[in-house]
């Protein structure tokens, strides 16, 4: 499937609003449920899946999100192209208040991700990745922006990794997850780097920080949801690194039978 200039402005765009309308809730007092599996969700969660359903539709593919309705995998197993979205990745940090959250658009082509817009709504920095290669903006340097302007958009991108910032070897993990296993991981490559440092990040920040070029290796032994990584895996394999599954080295696959991925690691190739 192509990726057109169009495609890309237009799902910076609504990732754009739908970072808005979390942010508008994230500024007062907000409550918030359980679902089934004890994860929270909050207005902003089925705010900005509103805004991402109609934002899309255009396009007239399918729309997997975290917030929508299930959908049957004998019917999803057909699909070759469509979006699989979260409209607010991490919510527990979003809960927190730590701003480490965002929004998260991909585009899924024969079960891989060829595009994915990846929002951070509190520092304004959005990045995107496909084909073409990966990109951040700093969307705070616009007073306002027309997002169909893309020529505009991409000679204000910075284009992805950037210069390393920090000397040493850095492992990213999750703000919520730490469990035995991730920390056995680390010790064992701690005999390996002895300057080892450790950057804990929520949502798919930690695959941006992988594309930008700020951290060497990111492992997840834990529950993850596909919806939780094809945004920001696509930024990070088209800024040059890898994300695969940990039993067998081959990259993470979507539209599984399952929506549940199983472990990884992503990293720099080197």
């Amino acid at each position: 499937m192509e990726i057109s200039e169009k495609l890309i402005a237009k799902s910076l765009h609504t990732a754009f609003l739908a970072g808005n309308a979390i942010m508008d809730v994230y500024n007062h007092p907000f409550t918030f449920e359980l679902k089934s599996d004890n994860s929270p969700l909050t207005i902003a969660d089925q705010k900005a899946h509103i805004i991402i359903m109609e934002g899309l539709k255009e396009f007239g593919l399918p729309v997997l999100s975290e917030e929508g309705s299930q959908i049957n995998y004998e019917v999803r197993k057909n699909w070759t192209n469509y979006w699989l979205v979260d409209p607010l990745d991490g919510t527990k940090e979003f809960i927190n208040k730590n701003g480490d959250f965002t929004v998260n658009i991909a585009l899924i082509s024969h079960q891989k991700p060829i595009f994915g817009v990846v929002y951070a709504p509190v520092p304004g920095i959005i990045y995107w990745g496909s084909k073409s290669g990966s990109y951040r903006l700093n969307m705070k340097q616009f007073d306002e922006i027309d997002f169909m302007d893309f020529n505009r958009i991409q000679n204000m991108a910075e284009k992805l990794p950037c210069e390393p910032e920090y000397d040493g070897f850095v492992v990213l993990g999750s703000r919520s997850h730490m469990n035995v296993e991730t920390e056995t991981f680390i010790r064992k490559l701690e005999h390996i780097h002895p300057n080892l440092s450790f950057i804990s990040r929520g949502s798919s920040l930690k695959f941006c920080t992988l594309a930008e070029g700020g951290a060497d290796v990111y492992p997840r032994f834990g529950p993850t949801m596909e919806w939780d990584t094809a945004a920001g895996h696509a930024v990070a394999v088209f800024a040059g690194c890898f994300v695969n599954q940990i039993e067998n080295r081959l990259p993470l696959d979507y539209n599984k039978p399952s929506l549940l991925n199983p472990f990884f690691i992503a990293g720099q190739k080197k």
